[in-house]
């Protein structure tokens, strides 16, 4: 049975309208980024427990080995994106600046870089928890944006079934295009991966939500589609942030995911448009996630792009190929610009979570002069979440640390709509991560 038509467009509420600025990528076909001479794959590309190096320094490695294996059940694999020697195994800059473990590999200059890979066990004969087992070794994260390791979401507990299978092509982050590029040009690919995971959990129903500022990509899934297929694709209203789980579940079916439970509590398991295809790649080919599509754009870009870029390239290398940068950038983030992170340093690597490389000049960057909250309710009613942002932000100042966690703080997916929305120029979202990583870092001491 599924959903009634009705449900599938009831939208959420709260959220904001900022322009998406896809214009300068949206039509552009993916390229290819060139290999170059270094590579730096930290340890800790996904949420959960770091990759346990299985490398030494010296060794020499080919384009999709493992180098590293997963330190824990909440962890993944991790793939040398080139033929080369494993150089160092040692601290190095993380793009928001930290230092990480990671393996630094030189890429042999005069090696092929064809893959030498063997497609893993028939996904047919898997059990659900072999499936999952065997998805771990692929390195494959949500690409999203919170590098979940894929395979935690097929490790069902026992007694839940999913009934719904929703994949997520809203891509509603400004200025991003490559979910809608792999939509575009990778389509087979897409639905593979749909049918592989829909057969393998049993879902009745497959549905691909799609913001309606993506019209080739709706049409290009909707002419591959069989008639007889339980999948179909619903185009969503443009608002941000549309592609947060809990507001595409609410969007397609009207459900509330309450705090404390998951989707899958509910029956549903959500997957990126990307993610999916990278599972159809690893179950067909045996093509281990070991390059990153990413957009590179912004005003302060001379050649906004859509590429393919091995993981750990230096960002410095790929702002190269794409023409290098405008006299008046001032910064530079990884993501998007409403929940991405500046980046530290330009030798800082692509790793599995960078969905795009932007670049911003003065008149974007240029901080709103602050002023006191007056009071105006924008921020209550920009949050999807129904928290209360402005008080939030009051108690982060004071560093009433205990007095937010009674207010729900950890709820805050830190979307960045209450900020965009403050006429006050106040920095809400950024008040709100520094108490956040101030409770966790407090309960681990």
């Amino acid at each position: 049975m599924t959903a009634p038509a009705t449900r599938l467009r009831r939208g959420f509420a709260h959220g904001v309208h900022p322009n998406d600025h896809k214009v300068l990528t949206a039509d552009l076909p993916t390229q290819r980024m060139p290999f170059v001479g270094r590579y730096v794959l930290p340890l800790n590309q996904h949420l959960g427990v770091p990759a346990k190096p299985v490398v030494t320094p010296g060794q020499r490695v080919r384009r999709g080995e493992r180098i590293a294996e997963p330190g824990a059940f909440l962890s993944t694999s991790l793939h040398s994106p080139v033929t080369g020697w494993v150089r160092t195994i040692g601290q190095h800059r993380y793009p928001g600046g930290q230092f990480s473990k990671a393996i630094e590999i030189e890429a042999d200059p005069y090696a092929t870089q064809r893959l030498a890979v063997e497609p893993p066990p028939d996904w047919r004969a898997l059990s659900l928890d072999d499936f999952a087992s065997v998805l771990q070794d692929s390195g494959v994260v949500g690409l999203g944006g919170a590098a979940l390791p894929a395979h935690v979401k097929y490790s069902l507990r026992e007694g839940v079934r999913i009934r719904y299978l929703i994949i997520n092509g809203a891509e509603c982050e400004p200025y991003l295009t490559n979910d809608h590029r792999v939509m575009v040009e990778h389509t087979d690919r897409l639905l593979r991966g749909i049918e592989i995971l829909q057969t393998k959990l049993g879902a009745q129903e497959a549905i691909i939500g799609i913001e309606r500022n993506k019209p080739d990509a709706i049409t290009a899934l909707d002419r591959r589609i069989r008639p007889d297929q339980p999948l179909r694709v619903v185009p969503l209203r443009v608002k941000y942030p549309q592609g947060d789980s809990k507001m595409m579940i609410k969007s397609l079916l009207g459900l509330e995911v309450p705090a404390g439970l998951h989707a899958a509590d509910l029956g549903i398991i959500m997957n990126n448009v990307g993610t999916t295809a990278a599972i159809a790649d690893w179950f067909d080919t045996g093509l281990p996630y070991i390059d990153r599509m990413v957009t590179v754009s912004g005003p302060g870009i001379a050649q906004p792009a859509n590429l393919i870029v091995p993981l750990g390239t230096p960002v410095r290398e790929v702002l190269r190929f794409c023409g290098g940068l405008s006299d008046d950038t001032r910064e530079v983030i990884m993501g998007g610009p409403m929940m991405g992170t500046p980046i530290a340093s330009l030798d800082a690597p692509i790793i599995k979570s960078s969905s795009g490389v932007l670049a911003f000049t003065a008149a974007e960057t240029a901080r709103p002069r602050e002023y006191p909250c007056i009071r105006c309710g924008r921020c209550l009613e920009a949050c999807p979440y129904f928290l209360n942002p402005s008080r939030l932000a009051r108690l982060a100042k004071a560093r009433m640390y205990e007095e937010m966690k009674h207010i729900q703080i950890m709820e805050c997916v830190e979307c960045g709509s209450c900020t965009y929305a403050c006429p006050s120029g106040i920095p809400i979202v950024q008040l709100i991560r520094t108490a956040k990583r101030n409770i966790r870092g407090h309960k681990r001491s």
